[in-house]
């Protein structure tokens, strides 16, 4: 069993629990409740990390677990902006100074 299909994470429909789990559970039980003309709010968050978990529920429950189990886990940290995100430079890892930090700002006299 893939990684992403046993990952962890809680359903939420509105303010109250949905389902809670392994994603493929959760998703399914996600699938369920937009089939059956629920119009309220559902999210997905993985219990590890507490981010969104984007889910694809077109297609059957075979199809919806398949599309799951090729989904590769998010990382520990990972999020969506990180591939764009520069690389920490040695500079930035010395612990700063006391003070306001150096914004580049110039007072006019």
């Amino acid at each position: 069993m893939s990684d992403s299909l046993a990952q962890p994470v809680t359903a939420f429909q509105a303010q109250r629990v949905l389902a809670t789990g392994r994603c493929w559970r959760c998703a399914l039980a996600v699938k369920r409740a937009t089939e059956g003309g629920e119009r309220q709010p559902l999210l997905v968050f993985d219990d590890a990390s507490g981010r969104v978990v984007d889910l694809d529920l077109r297609g059957t429950p075979d199809e919806v677990r398949q599309r799951l189990a090729a989904t590769p886990p998010p990382g520990p940290g990972a999020t969506a902006s990180a591939s764009r995100r520069r690389p920490v430079e040695a500079e930035d890892r010395t612990p700063r100074g006391r003070g306001r930090p150096k914004l580049g700002v110039v007072a006019r006299k």
